[in-house]
This record gives C-alpha cells, sequence and structure tokens, in this order.
C-alpha cells in the first residue's frame, strides 16, 4: 500500500497556471535596430514550416514533470504489512555484583563448576531474553557502580554486555549502595508505571558513598521496586595442606541487608545456593513481574520519493534537449 506522508504538498499543483493566469506576461524586445521598410510584406507571405510557440508534446512533458516532483515532494510511502510489537511499558533495571568473591566457584553448570559471575550471566541471560516488551538495563558495580547499558528495548545488546563483563571490572570491593541509588537516578524521570531493580550480589556492602539502607529509602520515594538475590552456597570441599575440608563460601553475605533493602522498596529478597535455585528465582521474578501481553502493531514504511524525484529529472532532460534541437 502506497501513501503520501505530505499530502498537503499536492495544493501546489496549480501553481504554474495560476501564474501564466494572474500575473503580467514579460515584455516583449524592443523594435529591430535598423528599419526595414518592405519587411512588413514578408509577414502576409504563408509560413513554410507552420511553426507554433510552444509544441503540445513539450507542454505535456513539463505538465508530467511538474506533477512527478510535486509527488516527490510529497514524500510517496509503501507501507508494510502489520508487525506485532509488545510493549509492556516496565522499566526493568539489572545490577550485578563484580566484586572479587564472585570468582568463587560454587556453582555447576552443565555438569562442570563455574565461578558465580558465569551462572548468573548463564541464567540472567535468558531472564533478559524473555523480558519482551520491557526495557531492560544493566549496572555492573564493585568497588564502584556503572551503568553498563541504558534502558533498551534492544535486549541482544544488553545479553551481550552481560556475558562480556569480567570479575573485578568494577574494583575488588562491593558498592551495594551505589548500585541502588544509580538505578534510582537512571529510572527517576522515566515515565514508566513499572520500575523494577532485580541486585544480585554475594557479600556485605564493602565500599561505596550511599550505605544499601539509605539507597533503599530514596528507592521507595522513588517507586521503585528491588528485588534482592544473595548468590552462593552454603558449603563447598576445598584441598588444603591436612586434606580436604568443608568451609562456608558465603559467610561475608549480608542476608538481613539484603532483606531489608526488598522490604523498604516493596519487593522481595531470594537465596541462589546452586545453578538451579538462581534459574527458579528468575522464573518466579518472570510470574512476580509478568511480561504485558498486550499487543501492539506498527507498519514498517519504506521511502519512495527517490522514484518520481528521478522521473522528473529525466523529464526535464528531454525537455532541455528537444528544446536545443529546434
Amino acid at each position: 500500500m502506497i501513501e503520501f506522508a505530505w499530502i498537503w504538498v499536492f495544493l501546489v499543483l496549480p501553481l504554474p497556471w495560476l501564474m501564466r493566469r494572474w500575473l503580467p506576461a514579460a515584455p516583449e524586445p524592443g523594435g529591430a535596430a535598423l528599419r526595414t521598410p518592405f519587411l512588413e510584406e514578408f509577414d502576409s507571405l504563408p509560413s513554410s514550416q507552420g511553426v507554433t510557440k510552444t509544441k503540445p508534446h513539450a507542454l505535456w512533458i513539463a505538465v508530467a514533470g511538474w506533477v512527478l516532483l510535486v509527488s516527490a515532494a510529497a514524500r510517496p510511502q509503501w507501507l508494510g504489512e502489520p508487525i506485532e510489537q509488545a510493549v509492556s511499558g516496565r522499566d526493568l533495571m539489572l545490577a550485578v555484583d563484580l566484586s572479587g568473591s564472585m570468582e568463587i566457584e560454587d556453582f555447576f553448570l552443565h555438569g562442570r563448576a563455574v565461578d558465580r559471575l558465569t551462572a548468573t550471566q548463564w541464567v540472567a541471560g535468558q531472564f533478559i531474553e524473555r523480558r519482551v516488551g520491557d526495557r531492560i538495563g544493566l549496572i555492573l558495580f564493585g568497588e564502584q557502580a556503572y551503568l553498563q547499558a541504558p534502558l533498551t528495548f534492544d535486549r541482544t545488546t544488553v545479553h551481550i554486555l552481560l556475558d562480556e563483563a569480567v570479575i573485578g571490572l568494577a574494583g575488588d570491593k562491593t558498592a551495594i549502595g551505589d548500585a541502588i541509588g544509580l538505578a534510582a537516578k537512571r529510572l527517576r524521570d522515566n515515565p514508566a508505571e513499572q520500575r523494577v531493580l532485580i541486585l544480585l550480589s554475594d557479600g556485605a556492602n564493602t565500599a561505596g558513598a550511599v550505605s544499601p539502607l539509605q539507597a533503599a529509602e530514596v528507592a521507595a520515594r522513588e517507586k521503585l521496586k528491588i528485588y534482592t538475590i544473595g548468590v552462593g552456597a552454603d558449603q563447598m570441599i576445598v584441598n588444603d595442606l591436612f586434606g580436604t575440608r568443608r568451609v562456608n563460601p558465603s559467610q561475608d553475605l549480608d542476608e538481613e541487608t539484603m532483606n531489608a533493602i526488598a522490604e523498604k522498596t516493596g519487593g522481595r529478597y531470594f537465596r541462589a545456593r546452586d545453578t538451579n535455585e538462581l534459574e527458579n528465582i528468575y522464573a518466579l521474578l518472570d510470574e512476580l513481574e509478568p511480561v504485558e501481553r498486550t499487543k501492539h502493531f506498527y507498519r514498517p514504511r519504506t521511502e519512495l520519493y527517490h522514484w518520481p524525484l528521478a522521473a522528473a529529472l529525466l523529464l526535464a532532460a528531454v525537455l532541455g534537449v528537444s528544446k536545443l534541437r529546434e
């Protein structure tokens, strides 16, 4: 289907006729410098060629060229088939801990031991791909918090940026409060009805300018709901000089603060001790914050103005060549 974006441009179509009709004619060239008394006699002779001032074919070429030129100015567009697009209006920010403790290999993925960040990247990446219609953003934090990806519908790019994150990129310490504050700042001016932060960490707040609870109070005033996830196994077997022993790799996890952050903002705290629990948590988040099922449609537009414009220029060239041959 073809439509014109600026159809009002067709109002100028009669402009050449109006100019010819109402504007005064150009003055005739002056008389001959040398008067020939018998020149009037030639006027009475019949014309051998019967030449007219304007040839009919030249007039029609000019009219067609003008119509094509106006059509190009009206921006003809080809409308494609309607494409479904789900838009939920939710702004969802992910905050992922990159502190040094995330390199502890107490998770298993596809039968092999992996560090906490690798497991998080795998599970959170699948979660990102499922959030069709949400605007997703990514914050990476360690000793400082950085906005790695602003809010966007481009889930593929956010997924790639998460996979490219490396431990220690933002420092070895943990600034949970700064990550919450940055998320609240980035979501503050967005008109979304629902603002959600999913914060994943395996430790306690050991850096940053703002405490986690102070940042949570700010987030609550900004109507930012925070879901916190504490990652790390309760026990793992390590080798030392005296053989093997069991240790708690999550002894630094501040569950009390993580739970308080969630309660202050109307969210929930989750505990992920292995990959299965982490997957279940993200599946539960899909239920707590369901993807909007309202469907919206848009039709892709392809500009076609260059075709009538090229045809108009071609006719102008033909008209110019015909004039030169007269």
